[in-house]
């Protein structure tokens, strides 16, 4: 695994295959990819604004002539920071999962815009937003830049002579997620499907579906995984974060069948060997996705969910802070 520097650019994996990773991976800081082929380019995933994107293309178009015409996107899911630098590709096709592009539709970035200007507004969600996002990203100029191929379960693309699978293996981190499988040079770009060091969030579920997808994964012949967020790995980060739902899903099964209440669950499941990992505030994303799956009605909105992870991230910064200056959370939230 330490063969890949965690370091912000673009790294080549010697295949024709290039990462594009933004440490430290935590809230926006989303990696991205760049199949190439003779003269022939499939980029994965455009980041969270313009100006990122911008420096990434820029650091693709010169390490690689043939990225200076992108012909495709694909967009691994419907999150802004796998998508809303579409734009500066405007001219290439831009293929995702259905259920992806019709998320997109519902979630322009003026959403998110109007969010970063009003969150003194929105109280503890608000806070916490800006905390983790809002000065780090500029939303007011992203045109939502939407796909203009859509596939349901599987679509098998040529980048050159390459062969491409896209697997549609949704609803799971959101409602469309698609890996991108590079059979002859053993490289997936996995999307939100796994975060590496990092805690997921499960906003969509089912959490069995993800845990197929991580299966599906560890089936193929892989030896360089690229995630969504977090270091370039190897098949044993993909068994972690399988671990780490089946382990969520058990200690939430227990807390929901004694009758806890879902934000006391997050806060009670022991975070055991999953501590180290950032972001451990989207407990109360995860344990309260499992369970309105387990049949709670009681219904949370995404607001509500931003305002107890803020309330999580206080009281674990405020019980960490004394003794813990040192601790390996130098995440920049």
């Amino acid at each position: 695994m330490s063969k890949w520097q965690y370091t912000k650019g673009l790294h080549d994996l010697g295949t024709g295959c290039f990462a594009y990773l933004q440490p430290d991976g935590s809230w926006g800081f989303s990696n991205a990819g760049l199949i190439v082929d003779h003269d022939q380019t499939l980029l994965v995933d455009t980041l969270f604004d313009l100006a990122l994107t911008g420096e990434m293309l820029g650091q693709m178009r010169a390490a690689v002539p043939a990225a200076k015409s992108i012909g495709r996107l694909v967009n691994t899911h419907a999150n802004g920071d796998h998508t809303f630098g579409n734009q500066l590709v405007a001219g290439a096709e831009i293929i995702a999962s259905r259920a992806c592009a019709e998320e997109m539709k519902e979630r322009p970035a003026e959403e998110l815009a109007a969010m970063q200007r009003n969150w003194r507004q929105l109280g503890e969600a608000g806070a916490f937003l800006h905390e983790v996002m809002g000065s780090k990203f500029k939303w007011d100029d992203v045109k939502n830049t939407l796909p203009t191929q859509v596939f349901e379960d599987e679509l098998q693309l040529k980048v050159g002579d390459k062969e491409v699978l896209l697997k549609n293996v949704g609803p799971a981190h959101t409602r469309g997620d698609i890996l991108v499988h590079v059979p002859q040079d053993r490289t997936v770009f996995t999307g939100d499907i796994l975060f590496v060091e990092g805690h997921p969030v499960l906003w969509a579920g089912p959490v069995d579906n993800w845990v197929a997808a991580c299966d599906r994964i560890l089936a193929w012949d892989v030896e360089t995984v690229v995630p969504g967020h977090g270091p370039i790995t190897d098949k044993a980060g993909v068994q972690a974060m399988k671990d780490y739902l089946l382990y969520i899903k058990q200690e939430a099964r227990k807390r929901f069948d004694a009758g806890m209440p879902v934000f006391a669950a997050a806060r009670d499941i022991a975070l055991d060997r999953f501590a180290g990992w950032g972001d451990p505030e989207r407990m109360v994303v995860n344990v309260a996705s499992l369970y309105r799956e387990f049949g709670t009605t009681e219904p949370l909105n995404v607001l509500q969910l931003f305002g107890e992870m803020g309330r999580f991230h206080a009281e674990l910064k405020a019980r960490t802070a004394p003794q813990n200056h040192a601790s390996g959370h130098q995440h920049a939230h």
